[in-house]
């Protein structure tokens, strides 16, 4: 889908047109699956593996 989207913009200094397309590749969409998987992990499995080590009253206390 988004191989077939072209976009422009004007430079305003000399008032010409750029255009630019985007390309999806198995490797861009690869990264990006690493990429929000690695940022899941970090954000959200991590922080709950801390505080399940705790106790209950002193990880309801950081929240």
């Amino acid at each position: 889908m988004m191989q077939f989207i072209s976009f422009s913009t004007t430079n305003f200094q000399s008032f010409s047109e750029l255009a630019f397309g985007f390309r999806l590749t198995t490797a861009i969409i690869l990264k990006t699956l690493l990429f929000s998987l690695a940022m899941g992990a970090i954000g959200g499995f991590l922080p709950a593996l801390r505080a399940a080590r705790m106790p209950i009253v002193d990880a309801l206390r950081a929240a």
